[in-house]
């Protein structure tokens, strides 16, 4: 079992920046990839970023290429998701979520789809003003 808690949501504007952080417990963290998606009102949850066991690998949606990074730290057991140049479009709920690969460093392109995870967080509210 791994439990999920992100923070550092909240309201910014358009072109400003936010820093969400998830921090885990339970299981050995370094087992998991770790991602990120997010949900509006209305739309189903997308993904949005996914980073490796060792923090090596990563992989972005094209919507947020090049705006937000994702990275973690094993021994703190954190993964942040910096948000830069945020748009009106960026605005949801953020959900981490932790996906088994028994802590081997795989090759992330499949780990956009929400049923590759096996635990959620609760989620945060990002708000971007235009």
């Amino acid at each position: 079992q791994v439990q999920l808690v992100e923070s550092g949501g909240g309201l910014a504007q358009a072109g400003g920046s936010l820093r969400l952080s998830c921090a885990a417990s339970g299981r050995t963290f370094s087992n998991y990839a770790m991602g990120w998606f997010r949900q509006a009102p209305g739309k189903e949850r997308e993904f949005v970023a996914v980073v490796g066991v060792t923090g090596r690998r990563t992989h972005l949606a094209d919507s947020v290429k090049g705006r937000f990074t994702i990275s973690r730290d094993n021994a703190l057991k954190t993964v942040l998701l910096v948000m830069d140049s945020l748009k009106p479009e960026d605005t949801a709920v953020y959900y981490c979520g932790a996906s088994d690969v028994g802590g081997r460093d795989v090759i992330l392109d499949n780990f956009d789809s929400k049923y590759e995870y096996d635990y959620w967080g609760q989620g945060t509210q990002v708000t971007v003003s235009s």
